[in-house]
């Protein structure tokens, strides 16, 4: 008989800390714990909400029968990380470092790891994070951007977007390694990926206004006609807020929930059927410019996130880009399920655990090992170091 395993899933958002617990693939609790901002509001900075959140969930575990003890390992949702590969990753050293203190993106996200590795040492098991939101693997020809010094970085739904290329490729009838997908997450945010051989190497970026227009973010804008709004008097903090939080959707039409702006398009409101009809518009544009990153030949379009729900949605992305490829629709979003299932494959060993940092590739039967942006290769005998751009070369002695 296979080995059950029970995992407590915990994903941290500003409003509110999810929890599922899993005995292997089935989820058999959850609980979304709600927060007023009168709870998070008396503490200043991220990391202090950390005993506030630990509290809340023993609480409601406790409640639903079960004891820290019970279960084999912890797996929190990560964030707040250098840029690293897709992977499930061993929580402890220098990303435990790096969560804690939210240096890179101060967003709740971050906690899950640094919440998962505290019930873990009171367990004294294991604590795991999944495809966090720094996953970068973006190849080199990716990265160019116009400008030498703004390179193009990777911040997506890598979490949900990889679970939903597994899942695709899995009814495809391939492994996530064989596929060539795009993906798109659309919720509040949308992100647009490309996957081919279990990379995610070209995406837009969610968090620095790269993309589609999305119900809170306003996507791609003119770089000159944003230098005008800075000319008028707006400050930097609320062009900010249009690229992460009022733009888009809710700018046009004062709300985000999509089944509102559906309503208002039933009610007769054709201002908002053409902003509805422009979010669709978007995302698609984005699909097709990933298509040729994929050189055409993706095996499916994958679409996913709670705004997928909408058949409107899901159905105009259809009819503009169904020439591409074969569309899929995966509704929803499957964050607590992707967390339990990267840990699943690393305890049954299906995969092997990384470490933060450490990274380990293979070239040409050689290995390299790459800490930090330092690499050091070993091909027949030459040591080649870079660092930074600066590179040594050792032959010999």
């Amino acid at each position: 008989m296979d080995q059950v395993y029970r995992l407590l899933a915990i994903n941290p958002g500003s409003t509110s800390t999810k929890i599922a617990v899993f005995e292997n693939e089935e989820k058999v609790f959850q609980d979304n714990i709600e927060h007023s901002p009168g709870d998070l509001a008396a503490f200043k900075k991220l990391p202090e909400q950390m005993p506030f959140r630990h509290g809340v969930i023993e609480n409601a575990i406790k409640k639903a029968g079960y004891g820290v003890e019970d279960f084999d390992a912890f797996v929190g949702r990560g964030g707040s990380l250098k840029p690293c590969e897709g992977g499930t990753y061993e929580v402890g050293g220098a990303l435990l470092e790096d969560a804690r203190d939210c240096i890179i993106t101060p967003h709740p996200a971050a906690l899950g790891s640094v919440l998962a590795y505290g019930f873990a040492q009171a367990k004294g098991v294991r604590a795991f994070t999944v495809d966090p939101p720094d996953v970068d693997e973006f190849e080199p020809i990716a990265r160019i951007s116009g400008i030498k010094s703004i390179p193009r970085e990777s911040r997506s739904h890598a979490l949900n977007q990889k679970e939903a290329a597994r899942r695709a490729a899995k009814d495809l009838g391939k492994t996530y390694g064989e596929a060539s997908l795009i993906v798109a997450h659309i919720g509040g945010g949308v992100s647009v990926g490309a996957h081919k051989a279990g990379r995610l190497i070209d995406a837009t970026n969610l968090a620095y206004g790269e993309g589609p227009m999305a119900p809170t973010r306003c996507g791609t804008i003119p770089v000159l006609r944003v230098v005008g709004m800075m000319e008028q008097g707006f400050s930097p903090d609320e062009i900010k807020d249009y690229v992460l939080k009022t733009g888009g959707v809710l700018d046009h039409l004062g709300t985000a929930d999509m089944r509102e702006v559906d309503r208002m398009v039933q009610g007769g409101d054709e201002y908002a059927r053409l902003v509805r009809e422009a979010l669709v518009y978007h995302i698609s544009k984005s699909i097709g410019a990933l298509s040729a990153v994929l050189c055409g030949k993706a095996d499916a379009i994958v679409l996913t996130g709670g705004v997928v729900n909408s058949r409107y949605i899901s159905d105009g992305i259809k009819g503009r880009v169904g020439f591409i490829a074969p569309v899929l629709v995966y509704p929803g979003e499957f964050e607590m399920e992707a967390l339990a299932n990267g840990a699943l494959r690393v305890l049954r060993g299906e995969e092997a655990v990384k470490i933060y940092g450490e990274e380990t590739v293979k070239i040409c039967g050689e290995e390299a090992v790459k800490i930090f942006g330092e690499e050091t290769v070993k091909i027949c005998g030459e040591e080649a170091v870079k660092i930074c751009g600066e590179e040594a070369v050792k032959i010999g002695r």
